[in-house]
């Protein structure tokens, strides 16, 4: 209880100062929608989806893309935000008071996680406005946003290990970012991998974030008869929502114990 009590308290503190600065919440909000009009208008009506070049069936097609994006790219605030904790010394104040070790990490994805939560409500505001729409019931729709939460959440950890590595908060941005734009375009977020070539089909299939876009498509009803599950017959694209389930968790236990055994010898 003490581990949860501490880390809800520096949650409680990284909102604040989120409140504070409104510019971080509202620049975090700039770039998603940008990705949304771009893609829309600018490919909807190049890009063939299940043989049809529909600008409306593209639009369904891409926003869990977008989603799962937006909700990874969270990684980069995540470390920038950790790393100037340490730059400032701020970090060796915590770990000087009784408190659990892991709960500065904790709180501060934990923070994350909400901001993340609320850029998700406003861009499918902004999605149903230019023309997105899902097919399945509410149930569905909500698991699907909380397997997206559930990556952004286990790729914060990530964001978490780096922002403890590197020396700068402009270091952690640079390099929470420089991974994520292969991991995301090398994916079936934005276009059906079955234009790929062989090679980045299988990566692109076996890749933890095409497991969550295909599971939000599917919970969210946006698929589409002639776009085929899988085309190597990737078990995460047959059974992409407990695929999603299993690379999340798998992520969160993983970096959670590196970020914590980083903490605890970490210095400036």
């Amino acid at each position: 209880m003490q581990s949860v009590n501490d880390s809800l308290t520096i949650a409680k503190r990284n909102l604040i100062r989120m409140m504070r600065i409104p510019e971080m919440i509202i620049f975090g909000l700039i770039q998603p929608i940008m990705f949304v009009v771009l893609f829309t208008y600018v490919f909807g009506g190049s890009i063939q989806v299940g043989g049809s070049a529909s600008a409306q069936d593209y639009k369904e097609f891409l926003m869990a893309g977008i989603f799962a994006q937006t909700v990874t790219f969270a990684t980069a605030g995540a470390g920038a935000g950790i790393a100037d904790d340490m730059h400032k010394g701020l970090i060796d104040r915590f770990r000087s008071l009784p408190m659990a070790r892991g709960a500065v990490l904790t709180g501060r994805t934990l923070a994350d996680l909400v901001q993340t939560a609320l850029t998700l409500v406003v861009l499918a505001g902004v999605a149903l406005l230019i023309g997105w729409r899902t097919h399945e019931n509410i149930l569905k729709v909500l698991a699907g946003f909380g397997l997206l939460l559930l990556l952004g959440y286990a790729f914060s950890w990530i964001g978490a290990l780096i922002g403890l590595v590197v020396r700068t908060p402009e270091a952690a941005t640079s390099g929470g970012l420089i991974w994520l734009f292969p991991l995301t375009f090398i994916s079936n977020a934005f276009v059906p991998v079955t234009g790929m070539p062989t090679f980045l089909q299988h990566v692109a299939e076996w890749n933890p974030f095409s497991a969550t876009v295909q599971a939000a498509r599917q919970l969210f009803g946006n698929t589409f008869e002639g776009v085929p599950t899988s085309v190597t017959g990737a078990w995460p694209m047959e059974q992409p929502v407990l695929a999603s389930l299993l690379w999340s968790v798998l992520i969160i236990v993983v970096f959670r114990t590196l970020a914590v055994r980083k903490y605890r010898s970490a210095t400036v």
